[in-house]
């Protein structure tokens, strides 16, 4: 089994990152300031970060300014994979992210728009670079619609059959965020994890609801994703990604550690 990946997330707004809960939004007074993203960005890189995810939710030109200097500035202070996502609508804006540091890009509502792009961007820089995120909500029981711009538009979509295309189409990693599990700290959906993963031939990271280090074992576990994603239990000092890592190991999952020189 290959090694499983802890990742990081980071939502930028404003240069600043920010929490929110089931996808809360700064105009609704729904975001909480957690600090400077380059800083937060060295500590988990220190801590044994697998990758790290920035997440640009200002989406205004100043905003992608300020994300490539964001990019910019991690890229010279960090060592692990970096990913940017929000506003990318263009192959040049992939290629800017890129040029700025980014190993991969993650394309949601754009790619919803104009499905094509996955391709584009594929053929472009290659799957390994194109990430396909996609926000689920359960609306019956069995049935996952995609919402696109953050979560705030019903597209008609289901979740699994957006994943299976998304893929065909180049994608190469695919982020399933469940909107109904998003800051709750309840656990990650497993059941749409799970099949989303069963569906496609690449790796699924899940995120959305992790509030314990067991939520994490469970979803790598019973919901077969290949990496985890998570952001307010290591924004807030619970956990470090080491002591993630370590719980991850003793439920026998298999996980990169890093051994503290000394």
């Amino acid at each position: 089994m290959l090694a499983r990946r802890v990742i990081p997330c980071l939502d930028v707004h404003d240069g600043h990152v920010t929490r929110g809960v089931q996808f809360g939004r700064a105009e609704s007074g729904g975001l909480r300031n957690v600090g400077d993203p380059v800083e937060l960005a060295v500590r988990y890189n220190d801590q044994g970060a697998d990758e790290m995810v920035f997440f640009d939710i200002t989406a205004s030109a100043h905003g992608r300014s300020t994300m490539v200097d964001v990019i910019e500035r991690t890229a010279d202070r960090c060592f692990m994979p970096l990913t940017v996502g929000g506003g990318i609508r263009t192959v040049e804006d992939m290629g800017t992210m890129l040029l700025a540091g980014a190993d991969k890009v993650s394309i949601n509502s754009s790619a919803l728009q104009n499905p094509d792009l996955i391709r584009a961007g594929a053929e472009k820089f290659g799957s390994q670079c194109i990430v396909v995120s996609i926000d689920a909500k359960q609306v019956q029981p069995g049935r996952w619609e995609v919402f696109a711009r953050g979560g705030r538009q019903a597209t008609g979509r289901e979740a699994i059959p957006w994943a299976t295309e998304a893929v065909q189409l180049g994608a190469g990693e695919i982020v399933l965020n469940s909107i109904d599990a998003d800051g709750t700290r309840k656990g990650f959906d497993l059941e749409i994890t799970r099949r989303v993963s069963e569906a496609v031939g690449v790796p699924v990271v899940a995120s959305g609801g992790a509030g314990t280090l067991h939520h994490m074992a469970e979803v790598l576990l019973a919901g077969r994703a290949d990496a985890v994603l998570a952001a307010s239990i290591f924004h807030f000092g619970e956990y470090t990604v080491g002591q993630a890592k370590d719980h991850l190991h003793g439920q026998g999952i298999p996980v990169r550690r890093v051994v503290q020189a000394g």
